[in-house]
């Protein structure tokens, strides 16, 4: 088994943590979490294409 297959249910998990830390509404945690999770996996995407574009060169 894959380690790929945790990352988006920790992705969920961190950024409903991380969200439920800043409010307490339930409205605003989801709306936060989304956008932080969303923010998050960009980055990692981001991340993952400028390996990729190493490795051709390397």
């Amino acid at each position: 088994m894959s380690i790929y297959w945790h990352l988006p249910i920790m992705i969920i998990i961190i950024s409903l943590v991380y969200s439920a830390t800043r409010y307490d509404q339930w409205g605003m945690i989801l709306r936060e979490a989304f956008r932080w999770g969303l923010r998050m996996v960009s980055f990692l995407v981001m991340i993952a294409v400028v390996l990729v574009v190493l490795s051709f060169f390397i």
